[in-house]
C-alpha cells in the first residue's frame, strides 16, 4: 500500500471473518488518518464502501504494529477479534513470520498461524468485575437484573450476553437495540444470543454497538464462551456457530484464544473527491 502524509490517493483493504466485514487502512510509516468522520462516510453502503468495523494499521514501537478500531457510526471500537484476525493474517502472510504482537486499547494481543490456513489471536483475560466492564453501579455481573439473566463481560469492549432456548424465535434487532441502551452500561454494549447445542457447541447471534446486527463477532464470541462456561454450561473449548460461520474459542490461562478463517476481498483506493465532500 502506497503512503503519504495526506488522504490522496488513499488506499485500503475490504476483508471479513465469517461475513463480519472490514475496510483496513495501512498507516505504517504516517499519521493515522482516520476520524469519526470519515468512519461515517467510508462506514456508509450506500455511498461508501460500508463495513462492520474500520481498523487502521499503525506502526509499533514495542509491538510489531499498533490498530485501531472503528464502529460504522463513528464511534471508537476498543476491541475487534475477527478484524484483528483478518489484519493478523495479511501482516503474517507479508512478513512470512509465524507470530504478531498486537497492541490496541485492549491491551497487546498475540497472534499466529493455525493450521489450514486460519488464524488465532489470543484475545486477552476477560474482565468480570462491574467497574472494568463498566457498569453504572455494583451489581452481579452473571446475573444482571435485566430481564432474561443476562451475563456481562468485558473483552476490551463490554458485551451482554443472553442464554436462549431457540435462537431463531429472538427478536435480534429489537432486544438488541433495547440492550445496547440500557442505562446500565454507561457506554452503550455489545449483545450476544446464545443458544447452547451440547458441552462443546453453542450457536450464538449478536448485536454490535454503533454498527447493528452482523454475521460474526469475535469479541462477542470471546464473551459468550467465557459466559457460557461460568454458567457450567459448556467446557473452556468450544465451537460456536455464528450467522456467517464457525469459530473455535479456548479460555486458557493467558486469555482466550479465538481460531477462524479469513478473506482478503479486494484493495482499492479512494477517490479525492469523495474524501472532500461533505
Amino acid at each position: 500500500m502506497e503512503y503519504s502524509d495526506s488522504t490522496q490517493n488513499l488506499a485500503f483493504m475490504k476483508m471479513h471473518g465469517l461475513g463480519n466485514d472490514f475496510v483496513v487502512i495501512d498507516s505504517r510509516g504516517r499519521k493515522a488518518v482516520t476520524t469519526p468522520a470519515l468512519a461515517r462516510k467510508i462506514g456508509n453502503r450506500n455511498t461508501g464502501v460500508g463495513f462492520d468495523q474500520l481498523a487502521e494499521i499503525r506502526s509499533g514501537e514495542n509491538t510489531d504494529i499498533i490498530l485501531d478500531f472503528w464502529n460504522a457510526d463513528g464511534t471508537v471500537a476498543g476491541a475487534c477479534g475477527n478484524a484483528t484476525r483478518c489484519v493478523a493474517q495479511h501482516v503474517l502472510s507479508e512478513t512470512g513470520t509465524e507470530t504478531l504482537t498486537i497492541e490496541t486499547l485492549r491491551g497487546v494481543l498475540q497472534a499466529r498461524r493455525a493450521d489450514n490456513d486460519l488464524v488465532s489471536v489470543n484475545m486477552g483475560i476477560p474482565q468480570l468485575d462491574w467497574e472494568d466492564i463498566p457498569l453504572s453501579h455494583a451489581v452481579d455481573t452473571q446475573h444482571l437484573p435485566i430481564d432474561g439473566d443476562p451475563v456481562a463481560i468485558s473483552m476490551g469492549n463490554p458485551h451482554c450476553v443472553f442464554f436462549v432456548d431457540d435462537i431463531l424465535a429472538v427478536n435480534v434487532a429489537e432486544l438488541g437495540k433495547e440492550t445496547e441502551h440500557h442505562e446500565l452500561f454507561p457506554n452503550n454494549t455489545n449483545v450476544e444470543f446464545a443458544e447452547i447445542r451440547s458441552k462443546q457447541e453453542i450457536r450464538m447471534r449478536v448485536w454490535e454497538r454503533g454498527t447493528g446486527i452482523t454475521l460474526a463477532c469475535g469479541s462477542g464470541a470471546c464473551a459468550t464462551a467465557v459466559a457460557a462456561n461460568l454458567r457450567g454450561l459448556t467446557g473452556k473449548t468450544v465451537q460456536i456457530e455464528v450467522d456467517g460461520g464457525w469459530l473455535t474459542l479456548d479460555w486458557r490461562d493467558d486469555g482466550v484464544w479465538m481460531t477462524g478463517p479469513t478473506a482478503h476481498v479486494f484493495s482499492g483506493t479512494f477517490e479525492t473527491a469523495f474524501l472532500d465532500s461533505n
